[in-house]
């Protein structure tokens, strides 16, 4: 079974795994009309979405200040721990972006199924994307790595 994991860890896009559990949630949800919803879903759906970008965005540019890398495939290219900004607040606020996104399209879609989409999407990213990113970052920044993990909760 670790094998099996070992061979999801960091090869898919997490915005592709993103896209895929909208699409599911859609699906599941039985593919309903994007229009014609009750006015007042779009307020809290359009915040959520917006939330969500504003949170990705700032965790790009805090990695783009700091010129580390971006690259979800290559952690070991980080060139230092990025803790300031938005990182004060989560250890993963781009991943935590999407999640925000996904739970804007779950209130649009409104149905209670559609939030599965956001958990498998947590649970997804956690499994194969944070907790290796985590290890690596372990192994090359040592004891300042675990401080920071101690202050900063992974996800909020």
């Amino acid at each position: 079974m670790k094998r099996l994991a070992a061979a999801f860890e960091h090869k898919v896009p997490p915005p592709l795994i993103g896209a895929l559990c909208a699409l599911l949630m859609w699906l599941i949800c039985g593919m309903p009309p994007l229009t014609g919803r009750p006015p007042l879903l779009l307020v809290p759906a359009f915040a959520l979405v917006v939330l969500g970008l504003t949170v990705d965005a700032a965790g790009v540019l805090s990695f783009r200040r700091a010129r580390t890398t971006v690259n979800p495939f290559a952690p070991e290219r980080t060139v230092n721990i990025v803790s300031s900004g938005i990182y004060r607040l989560s250890r993963n606020p781009m991943y935590l972006g999407m999640a925000c996104i996904l739970t804007g399209w779950a209130v649009w879609l409104w149905q209670v199924q559609a939030v599965l989409g956001v958990v498998l999407f947590v649970d997804w990213i956690t499994r194969f994307q944070i907790i290796p990113e985590e290890r690596v970052l372990t192994q090359k920044f040592g004891t300042e790595y675990r401080q920071y993990r101690q202050r900063v909760r992974r996800w909020v």
